[in-house]
């Protein structure tokens, strides 16, 4: 299945059609769904970030498949010095050189080699993110480069953040996505050159429940955030209802059944 999948090709149809949050998100559920989730994204990851105490005016910030520029915002509003990002698409490079004009956006894929004309240097981000874009991944091989890659291009001492869905249980596949084993994902990460310093809830309630093989919860799930598919204000209604639990439980769980952040740091020496 994975060999006929041209990953590039999904993304650019994808984002052509519809360069939006839902786009780049939960398809399915719509824009005013969505638009709640990336409200717990952002808490979230600005809380975070925070509290890795770095020296926002110096830092430089590689964002990896930056999409429409949802997390190269977050980094500009916690007053880094400049974001580069790197997405698969031209759709979204064109954009987003467009909206954020101080930046630098360029086509790569980073679960290949890199090309070796593209202006980054190795070692010279003080924090890279790669927020719900690797496991679009799905092959295993790639997975594993990119991991690598982004290794090479951080600085010593630098921060890696990034979300997955870090299943208990055995890789599950979709045409565009693996979710992969927390097992599988530490050990790669380690075998980059990574420590990993923490592992938190992006979401518990609000977005699918990968993360168990619970038939019923899967269903109850599902039943529970249907009403997003069918018409924009049900997605508003059924987000605004889920947002001030999800916020409360984001905040004081320390596992989850869904997606997960996993913060890493490259060795200083």
């Amino acid at each position: 299945m994975t060999d006929q999948f041209d990953v590039r090709q999904y993304w650019e149809r994808r984002l052509g059609e519809q360069y939006s949050l839902a786009g780049v998100g939960y398809l399915r559920l719509g824009r005013q769904y969505n638009a709640w989730m990336y409200r717990i994204r952002a808490r979230v990851f600005s809380r975070l970030v925070a509290g890795l105490g770095l020296p926002m005016a110096g830092t430089e910030v590689l964002d990896i498949g930056s999409g429409t520029g949802f997390y190269v915002d977050q980094w500009r509003q916690l007053g880094v010095a400049r974001v580069t990002g790197l997405d698969i698409t031209q759709v979204a490079v064109d954009a987003l050189g467009l909206r954020f004009p101080d930046d630098r956006f360029f086509r790569a894929d980073i679960g290949r080699p890199l090309p070796s004309d593209l202006p980054l240097a190795a070692g010279s981000f003080t924090a890279v993110s790669a927020m719900d874009v690797l496991f679009h991944i799905v092959e295993d091989t790639e997975y594993a480069t990119a991991l690598t890659n982004i290794a090479g291009l951080l600085a010593p001492g630098g921060w890696f953040i990034w979300s997955d869905n870090f299943l208990r249980h055995g890789t599950e596949r979709v045409t565009h996505q693996a979710s992969r084993s927390l097992a599988d994902s530490e050990r790669l990460v380690r075998q980059a050159g990574f420590e990993i310093v923490d592992r938190v809830p992006m979401f518990v309630l609000m977005n699918y429940p990968a993360d168990t093989r619970s038939r019923l919860a899967r269903l109850g799930w599902t039943a529970m955030v249907a009403p997003a598919a069918v018409a924009e204000p049900l997605g508003w209604l059924v987000g605004a209802a889920l947002y001030p639990l999800e916020r409360w439980l984001t905040a004081s769980c320390r596992e989850s059944w869904s997606t997960e952040i996993m913060i890493c740091r490259k060795p200083a020496g």
